[in-house]
């Protein structure tokens, strides 16, 4: 909703805001969006298309309800045509792309970190008075809520939490809000390691609010100044960078903790449909689609499974250039012989048994045996 009232300050009613409702046509709207484009170029700012597609979507919902209402009788907002939204993909650090960066300063828009780069970082910051924030972000997804977060929300003894708010700047002010969809509003569930840096956190504030003496504000939020006030998103994600250059670790944003998240929860086996329930997404598509960075060590057995089916089809010796020999085909083959019943089927071997002797003619069927024989009988 704050994202909606500011797209109406800053760009509806300035520039669509002289005409009358019924009289909004796609050129007047197709021009706010050249004037938008403008004054950001103008100004050295990054105009995403991304942004730019947000805004229509504000002036669109708003002249829907127009058209539902019967006041126009078209949307020109749908009309208008936008360049089209990529939506970034995120890759992870891997060793190479670690060593291109040092080189070249090259960075991806977006990035993960490794299950192994998370590590050493949540393990650098633990002596810092927010270091469960970061933990709760890089191991359960939390996006802007983590700043909501409260202690009555908490339920450390049976290890879940309850996601239902976020702080958000607006006007130089902290504002409380709901999450960013309403399939946000939803409940986690919290490991042992996260329940234990909670705990060793509420004992660092409940130490600083002693020490800090009459003047501490008890705000009952997880997250606070050292006054008491809970602390704004804007300062973590500051005091985040800072942190990532001060342990010489990969650049990311703070947001990107919440898709390394879940990139780890898939690694480790984690279903799709809890990882959806983790995050608050309100469509299994949603999270498979953008949260879903393949680690290497979960690409590695899809790319080898995929090799062996190939080489088995070629008659290929997995993990080698040898073909596969004719001998294993001919040994499931069965052969035929002659015993005194009759034409029988023998097993195929693909040698004789050491101890077994030579192996005694067989005689035709039919034939008689030898006066000899017969006498001897």
């Amino acid at each position: 909703m704050a994202g909606y009232a500011d797209h109406v300050r800053r760009y509806l009613s300035p520039l669509l805001g002289h005409l009358l409702l019924a009289e909004v046509a796609v050129a007047h709207v197709e021009e706010m969006f050249q004037v938008i484009t403008r004054e950001h170029q103008a100004a050295g700012r990054r105009l995403s298309a991304a942004t730019l597609d947000r805004i229509r979507a504000t002036l669109r919902a708003a002249l829907n309800a127009a058209l539902r209402a019967g006041l126009v009788e078209e949307n020109p907002a749908s009309l208008v045509a936008l360049p089209p939204t990529r939506r970034p993909r995120a890759v992870v650090w891997t060793a190479a792309r670690v060593q291109h960066w040092r080189k070249t300063g090259e960075r991806p828009a977006v990035a993960v970190w490794t299950a192994a780069q998370t590590a050493q970082f949540l393990d650098a910051i633990v002596p810092y008075r927010l270091y469960a924030v970061y933990h709760v972000i890089a191991l359960r997804g939390l996006r802007g809520e983590a700043a909501g977060l409260r202690w009555c929300d908490l339920d450390l003894e049976e290890g879940t939490a309850v996601i239902c708010r976020q702080l958000q700047r607006r006007d130089g002010r902290l504002t409380v809000g709901p999450p960013k969809t309403a399939h946000s509003t939803h409940v986690i569930a919290l490991d042992r390691t996260t329940i234990a840096a909670l705990r060793a956190h509420r004992s660092r504030q409940q130490a600083e609010a002693a020490a800090h003496g009459e003047g501490y504000r008890d705000s009952g939020y997880v997250f606070t100044n050292l006054n008491g006030d809970p602390v704004a998103l804007g300062r973590l994600t500051h005091v985040f960078q800072k942190l990532i250059a001060e342990h010489d670790v990969p650049p990311i944003r703070l947001h990107d903790l919440r898709h390394g998240a879940a990139t780890m929860a898939l690694a480790a086996g984690v279903q799709l449909k809890v990882v959806q329930e983790m995050l608050g997404h309100s469509s299994i598509v949603l999270t498979a689609d953008t949260y879903t960075s393949v680690l290497p060590e979960v690409a590695h057995p899809a790319a080898e499974q995929t090799a062996t089916h190939l080489l088995r089809a070629a008659g290929m010796v997995p993990g080698t250039t040898r073909r596969r020999g004719r001998a294993l085909a001919r040994r499931q083959h069965p052969t035929w012989g002659h015993t005194r019943t009759g034409l029988v089927r023998r097993r195929a071997t693909s040698r004789r048994p050491a101890l077994a002797g030579p192996r005694p003619r067989a005689r035709p069927p039919g034939r008689l045996r030898s006066d000899a024989a017969v006498s001897a009988a």
